[in-house]
């Protein structure tokens, strides 16, 4: 039988994966901006043309999302989505963890 190897995440699965530093904390904000509007979406209960017109995008946008096209969506578009829907993005910044 084969020993399995556990490694410690990070805590950001981009840089466990090999991104590096500033690319791998872009992901990963993109992805919990993304995830946000997957948990809203899937809250209020609406389709995904309800949902485009709510977040101020097109229907084809809502459905890239949803399916976690990430690289389609920056930051800002993904800020601005959710601020078109009457919802705040809160930032808070911390000292990066030793490696």
């Amino acid at each position: 039988m084969k020993k399995i190897k556990h490694v410690r995440s990070s805590g950001n699965v981009f840089a466990d994966l090999g991104f590096g530093p500033q690319e791998a904390e872009n992901l990963h904000l993109r992805a919990r901006l993304m995830t946000e509007i997957q948990k809203y979406i899937q809250q209020e209960e609406v389709t995904q043309a309800e949902a485009a017109n709510r977040f101020g995008v097109t229907q084809p946008r809502i459905s890239n999302l949803l399916r976690g096209k990430i690289r389609l969506f920056s930051v800002d578009t993904l800020i601005a989505m959710l601020s078109h829907a009457g919802l705040t993005v809160d930032i808070r910044i911390k000292k990066a963890r030793a490696a």
